[in-house]
């Protein structure tokens, strides 16, 4: 990210000095459609993110300029003065969400950009969330707990964006450090930090640069598959609240009570549910063996039993396998996205190759390419 072309557009718009504030996108590295589940998520912070200059103002007005866009909003801090630009939306919400917590908010004047790429599954929106989060409890001396300012970030989603995302997102935004994944317990919020430190490995993006209409409906369909299944569990023992609580013997003897694609899909989560753990487990000592062949085991899952993937994502998780990745697997939702890659330095080259090639003969493009590293979440930048 260029920190001097953000200083320098400051500088054009604005008066004064401005501090400088950023936070990161992220992976998921394993355990999807396990947070409504109650499960674990495994994210980490990487070295994509937003970076805004800021300088609080006397103006009572926010004065906003999108540099990737090349866009300007000046906005109030009432709800009455809510901008119509989406962009400016998540700024706008991050300052009425910290009132509603109690907390003071502040005119300032603002130029932001970021190298997190959008609709790619990195989460560029809780970057620019955490962003102004992180950067107004600074200015304004708040002492506002992380986890609070990563639900800041969560509630200006659901208020002011209407996306009804979970926490791990904004959560991986604040919370991230280099060479450290977290394991985030979606039931009780606790958390834990694993070291990533894959000597000999590369941790690499393929994005599809395609996403099927199914997507939200197919959401819906499956939590509500879950949750009949939970319905069908708790008859029997009251004390399975979420999948989360369950076993695969449980969910064996309430086989001929719920549908054959209920019991795929609760099949799915109570082995991802394992999986994060087993990945734990893994990481402590090092062996990326494990944690790659977890990540083929969840990629199969999601395309067999809980059937989110779609052709171009099993594509590319066919040649990796082909070309010896250690771990491949969709990330995210599904339907369209990436692909998360674990890959050993020696066959990166020949597997970027080879996946751009064959998949543009298969589909017509090629897919771009984001090679990660685990970093560290939001922060203000010291001057050198």
């Amino acid at each position: 990210m260029d920190i001097t072309a953000v200083q320098a557009a400051f500088s054009r718009r604005f008066e004064g000095t401005p501090f400088l504030y950023t936070s990161p996108g992220r992976i998921n590295l394993i355990g999807e459609h396990t947070d409504y589940n109650g499960g674990f998520v495994f994210p980490g912070a990487i070295d994509k993110a937003m970076v805004a200059a800021i300088r609080l103002n006397d103006k009572n007005l926010v004065r906003a300029y999108a540099l990737d866009l090349n866009r300007y909003a000046e906005f109030g801090l009432t709800e009455e003065e809510a901008p119509a630009e989406s962009w400016a939306r998540y700024i706008f919400g991050v300052c009425r969400e910290m009132d509603k917590h109690g907390y003071r908010t502040q005119g300032f004047d603002t130029v932001f950009a970021g190298d997190v790429p959008p609709g790619a599954g990195m989460s560029s929106s809780a970057a620019l969330e955490s962003t102004f989060a992180f950067a107004l409890n600074d200015l304004l001396q708040q002492q506002i707990p992380p986890f609070e300012l990563a639900q800041i970030g969560q509630a200006t989603e659901h208020n002011y964006c209407g996306v009804k995302c979970g926490i791990m997102d904004q959560f991986a935004s604040i919370f991230g450090k280099a060479g450290k994944l977290m394991c985030l317990d979606c039931r009780d919020m606790s958390y834990r930090y694993y070291p990533f430190n894959p000597k000999g490995y590369r941790l690499v993006l393929l994005d599809t640069c395609v996403k099927h209409e199914l997507a939200s409906s197919a959401y819906n369909q499956r939590r509500e598959s879950c949750e009949r299944v939970v319905a069908a569990m708790a008859a029997h023992n009251p004390e399975v609240k979420l999948l989360r609580d369950a076993d695969m013997e449980l969910l064996h003897q309430v086989k001929h009570e719920v549908s054959a694609e209920d019991y795929m899909r609760a099949e799915y989560v109570i082995a991802e549910t394992n999986r994060v753990l087993d990945v734990a487990d893994a990481l402590n000592v090092g062996d990326y063996e494990t944690v790659g062949a977890k990540i083929y085991e969840t990629h199969d899952g999601m395309s067999r039993l809980y059937e989110v993937s779609c052709p171009e994502l099993d594509f590319l998780n066919h040649v990796a396998r082909q070309c010896g990745v250690t771990g491949s697997r969709v990330m995210g939702g599904g339907f369209g996205g990436c692909t998360i890659n674990l890959v050993k330095e020696g066959l990166y080259e020949g597997f970027i190759r080879e996946a751009k090639r064959r998949f543009a003969e298969h589909f017509g493009h090629e897919p771009k390419v984001y090679d990660v590293v685990i970093s560290d979440g939001a922060h203000r930048i010291d001057p050198a």
